[in-house]
């Protein structure tokens, strides 16, 4: 029986991946099984993977035949895990020795549907602590307690995926699963919607993945017209969201939390290609118009003025392009 599954998706990551495959050969068991997810890279990673499916116990590699991006890869490695307990790294991240088994025995002891834990990010030699932004460590709660308040940073303003650890049965309710062909912010309607309708969870305090921040092929690095799949993200959460018996109250989060990432991105235009800029004032004006405009007016009041002033001028715009014809 297969206790833990592990889902690592790889994409050209030849320089990084020896040492996330180090860091899984550090947590191997003989109860564990690691996923190899290449989403068809070009560089020299297929051949590291297949030496590691041969060195990693419990690894297996998975293929895919063309690009589907993190949140396809995720699903294909979701799709092909046998464990009672399922977890994920990203291929260019790496796991402290131990770290599975210490979450497995949260999990087990707890008995939650998942714990959250917290991480190191790593920018070049730099260090960073970034913890869950719960307070009350250790102990059961209920997930869509953690979503509010809207202006503070709750549970599902620490999105990632590999920062803890989940149930067979959320898998199994279809709570795990990414939307297909998000390539970025395909873990904000993934945290919303795990938040409020799984049961339980826990937070607690462990630093055991190292999150490597500014890899070249990063999306988060890119300024190129995938990062604007941030939009559909959030249309997502909106709407899902919306449909809640709790809406009224978890909505204003929802949209402040969408204005604070327009308003991010817009902060720095500049990085992105000038075709693609143009989009994404053009489909940030639209995703305005679309939200709730007497949310969007207090979640607009509520912000500092730097951010409030952003977006209120963007509102005033034009917006002749909808998001889906903008794609």
């Amino acid at each position: 029986m297969v206790k833990l599954s592990v889902v690592v998706p790889f994409y050209n990551v030849q320089t990084y991946a020896p040492d996330t495959l180090r860091s899984l050969l550090t947590n191997a068991r003989e109860d564990f099984e690691f996923l190899l997810v290449d989403d068809c890279s070009t560089d020299g990673t297929p051949e590291i993977l297949e030496r590691a499916e041969r060195e990693v116990p419990g690894a297996r590699l998975i293929r895919h035949e063309r690009n589907g991006g993190l949140a396809t890869a995720r699903n294909t490695g979701l799709d092909a895990a046998g464990g009672e307990y399922l977890t994920f790294l990203d291929g260019d991240d790496w796991l402290a020795p131990g770290h599975l088994e210490h979450l497995l025995s949260a999990m087990e002891e707890l008995g939650c549907d998942f714990v959250r834990t917290d991480h190191v990010q790593c920018t070049a030699r730099a260090r960073t602590v970034h913890r869950v932004p719960v307070g009350r460590r250790g102990e059961v709660l209920r997930p869509r307690d953690a979503i509010l308040p809207a202006d503070r940073s709750t549970g599902v303003d620490y999105p990632m995926a590999w920062a803890g650890m989940y149930h067979r049965r959320l898998a199994d309710r279809g709570l795990l699963h990414f939307t297909d062909g998000l390539r970025t912010a395909e873990d904000r309607p993934w945290i919303w919607r795990l938040h409020r309708e799984a049961e339980s969870f826990a937070a607690i305090s462990h630093l055991g993945i190292f999150y490597r921040r500014g890899v070249a092929s990063s999306l988060t690095q890119i300024g190129d017209i995938r990062q604007l799949d941030f939009i559909r993200a959030f249309d997502q959460v909106l709407e899902e969201t919306a449909k809640d018996a709790d809406s009224e109250q978890l909505l204003p989060k929802a949209v402040r939390t969408y204005c604070a990432v327009i308003s991010h991105h817009l902060g720095s235009v500049e990085r992105f290609e000038p075709a693609v800029a143009r989009k994404l004032r053009a489909m940030s004006a639209a995703a305005l118009k679309r939200m709730p405009q007497d949310i969007l007016k207090d979640a607009l009041d509520s912000m500092d003025a730097t951010r409030a002033s952003r977006l209120r001028r963007l509102r005033r715009r034009p917006a002749p392009l909808s998001a889906e014809a903008a794609a």
